[in-house]
């Protein structure tokens, strides 16, 4: 199941099954003082110290063990801010739109129907036709934004494990389905980067802005990748 503002809005398209076996997860940012601070590079969190070794040798940076009350108590704060991974298909991926009011969820849909609870799933969401419009609604909190998941091995230690990309970025939101199309080009286990891309431009106010997004470039087929000398 993908978000459907697309059945709504053509002109802006993205999936939803997945298990979460994962050693540890990549995360764009991370929480100074309560509040959320971009980053430039890739921070990664484990519970396992073998797995924070592995990836501070092949990102950077050092594991440190948080106070974190979750069970990824391991933060790596790499020099890498792009790395090449492995996905399995478009299955990798899930999204779906939330609005949460604290701990609680309060609306969950693919853009046309809600998704849970289970006495409303199926029902028209009412969500604004057009993606413009559900951004604004987002952005005054009167409605969801999206829940994106990947899941990805390094393409550098495949045996490593399965990690995980949870992110609420409405720019890949928007071109989630060309991803897609790609893993279903490729039709298996599909060389790709994620990188936190730095967006620059001034708006005609004259102020100049910048921020980090989330991208994914599928490359080629995994195993076209591991038949070359050196991907």
């Amino acid at each position: 199941m993908a978000i459907r503002i697309f059945e709504t809005d053509p002109s802006a398209k993205p999936k939803q099954t997945f298990s979460d076996d994962t050693v540890g997860r990549f995360h764009g940012g991370k929480q100074e003082n309560g509040l959320p601070v971009a980053l430039s590079d890739w921070r990664v969190t484990t519970g396992n110290p073998e797995v924070a070794a592995a990836v501070a040798q092949l990102m950077g940076g050092q594991p440190v063990e948080t106070d974190s009350t979750s069970e990824n108590f391991i933060e790596v704060l790499t020099d890498t801010n792009k790395v090449k991974v492995v996905l399995s298909g478009p299955d990798a991926i899930t999204s779906d739109l939330k609005l949460w009011n604290g701990p609680s969820l309060i609306h969950h849909c693919d853009g046309v129907e809600f998704l849970s609870p289970e006495e409303d799933k199926g029902k028209p969401c009412r969500c604004p036709e057009l993606m413009e419009d559900r951004k604004a609604a987002a952005k005054s909190k009167r409605g969801p934004s999206p829940s994106i998941a990947v899941a990805f091995r390094l393409a550098e230690d495949y045996d490593l494990g399965l990690f995980k990309l949870q992110t609420g970025s409405w720019k890949l939101a928007e071109v989630l389905h060309e991803v897609e199309n790609a893993l279903d080009r490729v039709g298996g286990e599909a060389l790709a980067t994620i990188e936190l891309e730095l967006v620059e431009y001034t708006t005609k106010k004259g102020r100049d802005v910048s921020y980090r997004k989330p991208v994914i470039r599928v490359l080629k087929s995994w195993s076209d990748a591991i038949a070359e000398p050196k991907f």
